[in-house]
């Protein structure tokens, strides 16, 4: 039976979001092949239909879970202190499948390949830089104000 290309596609995607799901929940070496395949409604056999190796599956499985956090990313744009609320919540810590998969792989990631090491860090520097952006904007709202306080008394004089 031949599957049309968008079925092909569908089938990848679906493979891809169980793995990022469940290598958060349990760890790049906590699942096999064969489980996550299960999982999506497949056999093992069909894996390298869709992936070269599970190297190459782990680094799809990262991709689409560091896309999982994009909207912290935005958020810490526009509203920084929700976004940390947000980040640190009950809620948040609770879901590990659809949470923060920086906290849930840091400790996999070293003994990632290289393909995911790269992708990790690379997402990884943009949310310390956006953190970094987001404090320092506020450190100099906070200062600014401070000055115009500071200030004030003198400019009465």
């Amino acid at each position: 039976m031949r599957h049309s290309q968008a079925d092909k596609l569908a089938t990848h995607q679906r493979i891809v979001e169980v793995a990022a799901r469940r290598f958060r929940e349990h760890g790049i070496d906590g699942i096999s092949v064969g489980d996550i395949m299960k999982e999506a409604g497949l056999t093992v056999g069909g894996f390298y239909k869709h992936f070269e190796s599970r190297d190459a599956l782990v680094t799809e499985a990262f991709i689409m879970a560091l896309q999982d956090i994009e909207h912290i990313q935005d958020a810490l744009k526009t509203a920084p202190q929700r976004a940390i609320s947000t980040y640190v919540s009950e809620s948040h810590r609770n879901n590990v499948g659809r949470g923060c998969p920086i906290s849930a792989l840091v400790n996999d990631v070293a003994r990632a390949p290289d393909a995911t090491r790269e992708v990790f860090t690379e997402r990884v520097s943009e949310i310390i830089n956006l953190l970094a952006q987001s404090f320092s904007e506020t450190e100099g709202a906070q200062d600014k104000g401070k000055r115009s306080v500071k200030h004030a008394p003198c400019a009465r004089r």
